[in-house]
C-alpha cells in the first residue's frame, strides 16, 4: 500500500519532500492542506497539475476504502462505519453535546481483551491501526461535516471505540501528539478521554509521557471475583493492582480518573456492589461514570432496571463518590462501537 501522509508529523513532510528535491514550500503546502482535512490531491489547486499526479503514484491521503454514515434520529448523533485499505473494518461515533463536539475513535480492528459484554471482542481481533490511520477518522468525519457546516470543528476525542488504546501503544500515543499538534487538529490534551481496561504496566508509562489527558478505565466490577467472570485481563492485572497504577497515575498527573461501570443486571447491580465499589475508590481524587450495558446479541448481560440504578447511584452519592449516569445518545443507530464490525463480519464469514 502507499504511504498514508496523515501518517506523518509536519516536520517528517518536510523531510519527505526534501528528500526528493522538492522546496519548502511544497511541504508548507502539502501540510496546510492536511490540516484542512483533504482527502484527495485534485483538492489541493495551488500545486502544479504534475507534481499532483507525481504524489498520487506515491502517497495516500485517504485511509478508507468505503465510509457509510449513519444518522440518528433521535439526536444529533452520527455513526461512522470505515472499510480500511486492506478491507479491515472499524467504527466511530460523532456526538453533539452543548458544550460542542465529540468524536470516539477506534485504536484497532478488533480487540484482544475479551470482555464478555463487549460487542468489539465478539468479532476478534484484525490488527492495530497506525496512528494515521486513527487520525483518517477525525479526518473523514471533519470532510463529512464541513459539507453542510463549513465552520465544523471537532472539541473533543475520546478513545473508547473498538480496541484496548493502550495495546496499541506507540500508534496511539502518536496520535495523541498528531491530534493536538496545531498545523493538524490542535485539540488540547484536557479535551482528550482515553479509557483501557486496566493494562497497568501501560498505565504506568502513560503516567511518564506529561500529556494531561482524562484516564478512564474500564472497571465493571468492584470485586476480582466479579470482575474475573466479565473482563479476562483481571486475571493479569487484578483490581489491587489497578488501583494503585490508579493512585500513582493520580499522584504523577494531577488528573482526576474516571472509572466506566456499565450496569448489568443481577451481575454488578445491588447496593452491596455499589458499597464495595466505594470502598475500593475511597481516598481516589476519581469520578464514576456509570453506564447501561449496551445489550450485545448471543450474550446474556442485561441492562440494570431504573430502580435498581437509583439504588446503587444513591449509594454512592451516600458514601461520597462523584458519580454521574452517562446520557444515552444514537440509540436508534447502536451507537456504542463494535456492533456494525461484528455485523459485517458475520457476512463475510
Amino acid at each position: 500500500m502507499k504511504h498514508l501522509l496523515y501518517d506523518d508529523f509536519p516536520a517528517e513532510i518536510g523531510r519527505l519532500f526534501s528528500e526528493r528535491g522538492l522546496p519548502s514550500f511544497r511541504a508548507k503546502q502539502i501540510n496546510e492542506w492536511l490540516g484542512k482535512c483533504a482527502l484527495d490531491f485534485s483538492q489541493m489547486t495551488n500545486l502544479p497539475i504534475a507534481l499532483r499526479e507525481d504524489l498520487m503514484q506515491e502517497f495516500d491521503l485517504n485511509a478508507f476504502r468505503d465510509v457509510t454514515v449513519i444518522q440518528s434520529k433521535l439526536d444529533d448523533t452520527r455513526k461512522y462505519f470505515f472499510t480500511l485499505r486492506d478491507g479491515e473494518h472499524i467504527e466511530a461515533v460523532l456526538l453533539h453535546y452543548h458544550h460542542g463536539y465529540s468524536v470516539c475513535v477506534s485504536t484497532q480492528a478488533g480487540c484482544k481483551m475479551g470482555c464478555k459484554f463487549c460487542a468489539s471482542s465478539a468479532c476478534g481481533f484484525g490488527r492495530d491501526l497506525t496512528c494515521g490511520e486513527i487520525l483518517s477518522e477525525l479526518v473523514a468525519i471533519t470532510a463529512d461535516m464541513r459539507k453542510t457546516t463549513p465552520d465544523f470543528r471537532i472539541g473533543h476525542i475520546v478513545l473508547m471505540g473498538i480496541g484496548e488504546p493502550l495495546d496499541n501503544y506507540d500508534n496511539v500515543l502518536r496520535f495523541l501528539r498528531l491530534a493536538m499538534d496545531e498545523e493538524r487538529f490542535g485539540i488540547g490534551a484536557r479535551n482528550i478521554s482515553l479509557s483501557t481496561c486496566g493494562l497497568v504496566d501501560k498505565i504506568a508509562k502513560l503516567a511518564e509521557e506529561n500529556i494531561p489527558l482524562t484516564l478512564s478505565i474500564s472497571l465493571h466490577a468492584p470485586t476480582d471475583l466479579k470482575r474475573d467472570a466479565i473482563m479476562p485481563v483481571n486475571r493479569r492485572f487484578p483490581l489491587a493492582a489497578l488501583i494503585d497504577a490508579c493512585r500513582d497515575y493520580d499522584r504523577k498527573t494531577g488528573r482526576r480518573i474516571s472509572f466506566e461501570y456499565a450496569l448489568i443486571a443481577g451481575e454488578n447491580d445491588s447496593v452491596e456492589d455499589a458499597k464495595t465499589l466505594a470502598n475500593l475508590l475511597r481516598g481516589l481524587d476519581c469520578h464514576v461514570n456509570l453506564i447501561p450495558v449496551n445489550e450485545v446479541p448471543g450474550a446474556p448481560y442485561r441492562t440494570a432496571r431504573e430502580n435498581q440504578r437509583l439504588l446503587f447511584t444513591n449509594t454512592l452519592e451516600k458514601c461520597k463518590i462523584n458519580v454521574t449516569v452517562r446520557r444515552t445518545l444514537g440509540a436508534d443507530i447502536e451507537a456504542a462501537c463494535g456492533q456494525l464490525r461484528r455485523a459485517a463480519n458475520n457476512t463475510a464469514n
